[in-house]
């Protein structure tokens, strides 16, 4: 039994949660640096209050250590002690605990302290005023009363992180849906047009990168109408080809079968049904090559060899044919190796077609010419013909499905409408470009462009030809 497909989380949920997380991190991060420098101000705080505490009674020359528990309960906030240092490093007084012997050196010397100390074993803070004849006075303020006097400052910005993080959260909650209303919109957009419906209304967006999809959901609206508009026009040309022989041998067929044809004519009629079967043939092959070509897996053998030997050979097959109708064909090759690296049948397969479609439209006593040499970035490949030619408008369109064969159907020789798009495509496979143009004879030159294989062989090696 096969897993049940979870259904993924919604955009809106992502990004409330993200939001949330987000905002969530932001608060426990200001709120622990928060309370890091209220804790710090406090203490600065304290330890101001302390020296001004000190430098009051050090400037209290009645101070002794028998009135300093008065003069202490008078000044003092939040529970500070007090010590007195005398001259001769005697200390007395309520934070006499607190003082050690560095601090005492410290206020001898005339120097004032600001340190860390302990009072009845809780951590605290620590300041020290010298006085003029020698000792001073230091004060004592235990860290846990700063952070008393502290509570309802950090309470407050606790508070205020919290407020703050709903309101992240109700902002990430409306962010969430702008976002996911046009998100929504788009994806049941790209639902109609997967369900083959043409021209959606896509609204333009106000996102930038969520108009780029919506921009990219129109192009690909445009592309399939483009597209399919264009297999419908081919269906259509296809069927009226395969309509017009099965026609042709459906009624000589009829007639054969009903009697009528008669017996000196069955050899005539034999001769179009097969004519015709042909014709029907070589368009249903035309339309499998197409469709093995534009497969992923079309099988191609690269090898290396002379392009010379394959022209002279593809104009030896050629030679009766043109013979037969009054075509003169000839080759113009150089002395010198042209060697390529690609599969040679199907470089032959793109001559022949060329050479056909060539033959078709060549009147006789006009020539067919096969030629090769080396261009600028590899070899080139040409079959010229002096028949009609083409315009620059047919260049355009020449290897266009069916296109050069819907406009000339009525005016020339045309073949199946495939062959000059299955070159193309050919010419692709083996690495190569194919281009049309015109020619010295009159005609139309396809020249084909195949990667020079030179370099792959030291110059002036002789390579045999296939």
């Amino acid at each position: 039994m096969t897993e049940r497909r979870r259904r993924p989380a919604s955009l809106t949920g992502r990004i409330v949660v993200v939001t949330f997380a987000v905002a969530l991190i932001a608060v426990l991060i200001t709120a622990l640096v928060s309370v890091q420098v209220v804790q710090s101000v406090a203490e600065g705080q304290a330890r101001q209050q302390l020296k001004a505490q000190a430098v009051a009674l050090v400037r209290d020359e009645a101070t002794t250590s028998t009135r300093l528990d008065r003069l202490t309960e008078r000044l003092t906030v939040l529970g500070d002690r007090f010590a007195v240092v005398g001259a001769d490093g005697t200390v007395s007084g309520p934070a006499r605990a607190s003082v050690d012997p560095e601090v005492v050196r410290a206020l001898q010397d005339g120097r004032s302290v600001s340190a860390s100390t302990t009072l009845g074993g809780t951590d605290a803070v620590l300041v020290g005023i010298p006085a003029t004849g020698g000792g001073g006075v230091v004060g004592v303020r235990r860290v846990a009363d700063i952070a008393a006097g502290n509570a309802e400052l950090i309470r407050w910005i606790v508070v205020a992180l919290l407020v703050g993080l709903v309101v992240a959260t109700v902002a990430g909650v409306l962010l969430a849906r702008r976002l996911g209303r046009p998100m929504t919109r788009l994806a049941a957009g790209a639902r109609e047009l997967a369900s083959g419906r043409r021209g959606v209304v896509i609204a333009d967006q106000r996102v930038a990168e969520i108009d780029d999809v919506a921009q990219a959901l129109r192009t690909l609206d445009d592309a399939l109408s483009a597209s399919e508009d264009r297999q419908r026009e081919f269906l259509l040309s296809v069927s009226h080809e395969i309509r017009t022989p099965l026609t042709a041998i459906r009624g000589y067929a009829e007639a054969l079968t009903d009697g009528v044809v008669p017996a000196d004519e069955v050899a005539s009629v034999g001769a179009t049904l097969t004519a015709e079967s042909e014709r029907l043939r070589r368009f249903v092959d035309d339309l499998l090559e197409l469709s093995r070509l534009e497969a992923d897996d079309f099988a191609i053998d690269p090898q290396e060899f002379d392009v010379r030997g394959t022209l002279e050979r593809a104009a030896l097959a050629w030679a009766a044919a043109c013979s037969r109708v009054g075509v003169e064909l000839r080759t113009e090759l150089p002395e010198q190796a042209l060697p390529v690296v690609t599969d040679e049948m199907r470089l032959r397969q793109v001559v022949d077609g060329l050479v056909e479609n060539a033959l078709r439209v060549t009147p006789a006593g006009r020539p067919i010419v096969l030629s090769a040499g080396p261009g600028a970035d590899g070899v080139v490949i040409a079959v010229r013909d002096g028949g009609p030619g083409i315009d620059d408008a047919d260049s355009a369109v020449a290897f266009d499905r069916g296109a050069l064969h819907d406009r000339y159907r009525d005016v020339r020789p045309v073949g199946t409408g495939l062959g000059l798009s299955i070159a193309r495509r050919l010419v692709g496979r083996l690495g190569g470009t194919i281009a049309v143009g015109r020619a010295g004879e009159g005609g139309a030159e396809f020249a084909v462009r195949l990667p020079f294989a030179a370099a792959l062989r030291p110059p002036n090696t002789p390579l045999a030809r296939p």
